[in-house]
């Protein structure tokens, strides 16, 4: 699948920005990494091509390709026993009510890992971020992060103003290769884009820290009082830059 990386850096020129604080929180959340298929290892962190779609769930919208900031973390993991009901191909085993029978390639039980009371905090630049906000009071579609389950609800919106750093508490802040050099970062491949037909994916590298890092030299950051944000722009579709 066709894959790409965007940069990013404060918008504006490098001044202050005014965006919309949003504190997600999801009991359970199950993100399946695409680097390993066939097997169910979970990512770390929901990849921003999932908020865009919780966000688009919001608004109605088909998309949401807005610049967004976000930390993410979970308090622990957990494995589910997970009901899989595949359709065959050729019709010799038909769904009923969502369910096939359980004979050779049919409903099989399998270990699906995932995140225990997920915290995760967005930055939406406005003027999305208010526009945003509103649909989240009333939203078009129920909000969910990751399985059609996995239910995520909103804690708090807060107006905030986003001023440039060069020293901020790195925490567990989502940031570009360079961004910061702590040295418990690892540098996690997420999904910034998916095609409506599945067929095309764009992924973003990231250095995200399980353990929050403390106060750090920052590079193209900005700060919510002292926590550092980094701005991602809107992914790219296929044939634009």
């Amino acid at each position: 699948m066709p894959s790409g990386t965007t940069t990013t850096g404060p918008p504006g020129g490098g001044g202050p920005v005014e965006a919309t604080r949003i504190e997600l929180f999801a009991p359970v959340a199950s993100f399946r990494d695409p680097m390993f298929p066939g097997l169910t290892r979970c990512l770390p962190v929901p990849p921003s091509s999932a908020l865009r779609g919780m966000l688009a769930a919001a608004t109605g919208a088909a998309a949401e390709p807005v610049p967004l900031g976000y930390s993410a973390r979970a308090a622990g993991t957990g494995v589910d026993a997970e009901t899989y009901h595949p359709i065959a191909a050729d019709g010799a085993n038909p769904a009923v009510a969502g369910r096939v029978r359980a004979v050779k390639g049919g409903t099989t039980v399998k270990d699906r890992p995932f995140l225990a009371h997920l915290s995760v905090t967005l930055w939406i630049p406005e003027p999305d971020g208010t526009r945003i906000a509103a649909a989240l009071r009333r939203p078009v579609w129920g909000l969910r992060l990751g399985r059609s389950q996995d239910l995520v609800y909103v804690r708090s919106v807060s107006p905030v103003l986003l001023r440039p750093a060069d020293v901020a508490v790195v925490g567990h802040a989502l940031a570009p290769p360079g961004g910061h050099d702590a040295g418990a970062a690892v540098t996690v491949r997420l999904a910034e884009w998916i095609a409506a037909d599945r067929l095309t994916t764009r992924y973003g590298d990231y250095l995200w820290c399980a353990e929050p890092a403390g106060r750090l030299p920052v590079r193209h950051a900005l700060r919510d009082g002292d926590r550092a944000v980094w701005l991602r722009p809107a992914p790219a579709g296929p044939g634009q830059r």
